[in-house]
């Protein structure tokens, strides 16, 4: 008895260090409570799927020089045309790619490459920033500046039905609101609302894990109020149908988050699949299945699930995995064999319609 019980504690030590070791801790309550109470709607007719990639689009990772920056984007540009073009969602409509741009790497000759994808109707571009010790009057003028640039010189983002431009965010490093524990990336604990009022409407900065950034709240659609120190967005109200009734909010929208039991390390623990594209994570039907299972979606229109994953299409060899390793063909071709048939419908759509498709639904008495 002794020597089980001895086995039981050393099981039980162990699950706590692995679960410190990825900062499990932080979320791991909201999975449990997720998988033990989650249900499937078996009443619907067609389920409807959102797919949006969000790039952390850097050009000039790793300190690169402008000429290596430029290249890059121009072989990106040019190879995902080419097989972009072979690729249809339910509704006839070319894979969409959401560029999030970084302030603080800004090309005008850039710009206007990404300027020429979404006149091409491929993509899309919204605001990147990495920052550190700052203040919220300096951050204010920052999103403000950039924002009026991509608006005025490239023609790109857009206004609100009051004039206003608006733009869409992630945060660098995934230090939102000054999340991380030591304080490093940001610096402002009411980033919340600077972010709203410069024009943010929505971030998708989550999931962001195994980073200690990485909120409790998982694979949900909910808003996000300033408290007034770090981490404001760690909770917040559940979007839900006919609720559409932001008060200094901000609109958070997850990409799935949740644990791979088909993939373990040393055949015991579980990989941590947090909805990232890279060289060492390729995309896979195992994958979109999980993608699926977390069911994001806002409440009352369950048969609406939206599936934002992030990359940093740029960095390392995730260039090579995309396109040379058809790491884009097999998503897209796994996305449209799955949900282009009876049951499904399959929507490629930017990080700005998918928020504004999440806006809709939760504006209307009836799902749509």
């Amino acid at each position: 008895m002794i020597y089980f019980i001895i086995f039981i504690l050393l099981v039980i030590i162990l699950f706590w260090i692995t679960l410190k070791a990825r900062n499990m801790q932080i979320w791991i309550s909201s999975y449990i409570k997720q998988k033990i109470f989650s249900k499937i709607n078996s009443t619907v007719k067609t389920k409807h799927i959102y797919f949006c990639l969000a790039d952390h689009y850097e050009p000039y990772y790793g300190s690169a020089t402008k000429e290596l920056a430029r290249s890059r984007v121009e072989k990106w540009v040019k190879e995902y045309k080419l097989i972009a073009i072979d690729h249809t969602d339910s509704n006839g409509r070319h894979p969409q790619h959401s560029y999030f741009y970084p302030i603080e790497e800004y090309d005008e000759w850039i710009l206007d490459q990404l300027k020429e994808m979404k006149e091409a109707n491929l993509g899309d571009v919204e605001i990147h920033l990495h920052h550190e010790n700052d203040t919220a009057e300096n951050l204010s003028e920052t999103l403000n500046d950039f924002k009026e640039l991509l608006y005025s010189k490239h023609n790109l983002l857009r206004k609100n039905e009051n004039g206003q431009i608006v733009y869409g965010f992630i945060h660098g490093n995934w230090a939102l609101d000054n999340s991380r524990p030591d304080g490093k990336w940001c610096g402002v604990d009411n980033e919340i609302d600077v972010l709203i009022n410069t024009g943010c409407e929505y971030d998708m900065t989550m999931p962001s894990a195994p980073s200690d950034t990485q909120t409790s709240t998982i694979n949900n659609i909910y808003l996000a109020k300033e408290d007034g120190k770090s981490k404001s967005h760690n909770k917040g109200k559940k979007l839900k149908v006919g609720d559409w009734k932001k008060y200094n909010e901000l609109l958070m929208i997850q990409g799935p988050l949740t644990l791979n039991w088909t993939s373990r390390k040393f055949g015991l623990i579980p990989r941590i699949e947090s909805s990232e594209l890279s060289y060492d994570n390729p995309p896979s039907a195992s994958r979109v299945d999980l993608w699926e299972s977390c069911n994001i979606s806002i409440s009352g229109a369950d048969e609406h699930v939206f599936i934002k994953l992030h990359t940093h299409g740029l960095q390392d060899k995730t260039p090579d995995m995309f396109f040379s390793q058809n790491g884009f063909k097999v998503l897209w071709a796994t996305l449209e064999e799955k949900y282009k048939k009876d049951g499904y419908k399959l929507h490629y759509v930017t990080a700005w319609e998918m928020y504004t498709k999440i806006k809709s639904l939760s504006q209307c008495e009836k799902t749509i």
